[in-house]
């Protein structure tokens, strides 16, 4: 048992592909994981990712915290 499987049981995570305004679902699942916490997040809940490094974020703190580290 994984730690998240009390979270998400016999759920599958998906695998998208990051577009401008949308994303496109490349394997069917109900979640992804933060790129930076580890978090799931539901995809109907998914608001925040960045289309170069192909990474969803939980928050828009957690993007934009992502942001400012890669523009130093």
């Amino acid at each position: 048992m994984n730690r998240m499987d009390h979270i998400f049981p016999a759920q599958r995570e998906a695998r998208l592909r990051y577009l401008d305004h949308e994303f496109e679902v490349v394997s069917p699942g109900e979640f992804v994981r933060c790129a930076k916490t580890g978090d799931p997040i539901r995809l109907d809940a998914l608001r925040y990712w960045n289309v170069e490094k192909q990474e969803p974020f939980k928050s828009a703190e957690i993007s934009f915290a992502d942001f400012l580290k890669s523009a130093l």
